[in-house]
């Protein structure tokens, strides 16, 4: 297993300073990137841990506070564990803040992020990978569709509202995605209904991205996150088996 160093950085953007945690492989080499985009509870230990696993499969690795407008993580105060119990008054404190970050905002956040890890020694050249988690798997798809120069793959994981009759949408940045996409859906999710999954793959497919979408049986939204009750754990070995597959393929 490869040594792996993590380390709390700050990044300057038009709107302040994000807090973010860069973790990569201990011996500092330039590794290809990945900027990884959090679930809505946020910068914690758990996704620490996540990110530290992709670094010792040799990524260089960013995760960032992308609610650091509101605060340093962790913006709200979290539990060991996230049960059902204390989901609910979590998400009444958190779901503002998300709705807070237009894709405008977050799109601006981005470019950011993308630059803060081209200065970074421990980052190859060349072109990046995104992943995203719950309302960051829109981020991961924006993200892809606003930098299409610096985005080669993308993922996105139990995410809700990718394909609504928004104006603003994700799935609308569809035709200027370059990138490979890989989408791995909860089942039975009412963020991400079957009708938003069809919209979404009809959508990338009319674009002629090269892509993947994907139902995890049995797995519910948030099915990768193994500090709350949504854990699901087949799900989540398929998310990391597709995820590490979806990079080797890029880098």
């Amino acid at each position: 297993m490869t040594a792996v160093q993590g380390t709390d950085v700050d990044i300057p953007t038009e709107d302040g300073t994000a807090d973010a945690f860069l973790t990569h492989p201990g011996d500092g080499g330039p590794r290809p990137a990945v900027l990884f985009y959090m679930d809505a509870f946020g910068l914690r230990p758990q996704l620490k841990s996540m990110a530290d696993r992709l670094a010792e499969a040799g990524y260089a690795v960013l995760v960032p506070n992308v609610f650091y407008r509101h605060g340093r993580a962790p913006v709200v105060e979290l539990p060991g564990f996230i049960d059902n119990a204390s989901r609910g008054q979590l998400l009444q404190q958190i779901m503002p803040m998300g709705q807070a970050l237009t894709p405008e905002l977050a799109m601006r956040d981005a470019g950011a992020y993308l630059r803060r890890l081209a200065e970074r020694p421990e980052v190859a050249d060349g072109p990046v990978a995104v992943t995203g988690y719950c309302f960051g798997a829109r981020l991961s798809l924006l993200t892809a569709g606003t930098y299409p120069e610096r985005v080669a793959a993308a993922a996105g994981f139990h995410g809700g509202q990718l394909a609504t009759g928004a104006p603003d949408s994700p799935h609308l940045v569809a035709d200027r995605v370059t990138a490979e996409l890989y989408f791995g859906h909860a089942d039975q999710d009412p963020s991400m209904p079957p009708e938003q999954i069809q919209r979404l793959e009809d959508a990338l497919t009319a674009a002629g991205v090269r892509h993947r979408c994907e139902v995890y049986p049995d797995a519910p939204h948030g099915f990768t996150q193994a500090d709350t009750a949504s854990y699901h754990a087949e799900g989540d070995k398929r998310h990391w088996a597709a995820l590490l597959d979806l990079l080797e393929r890029t880098f």
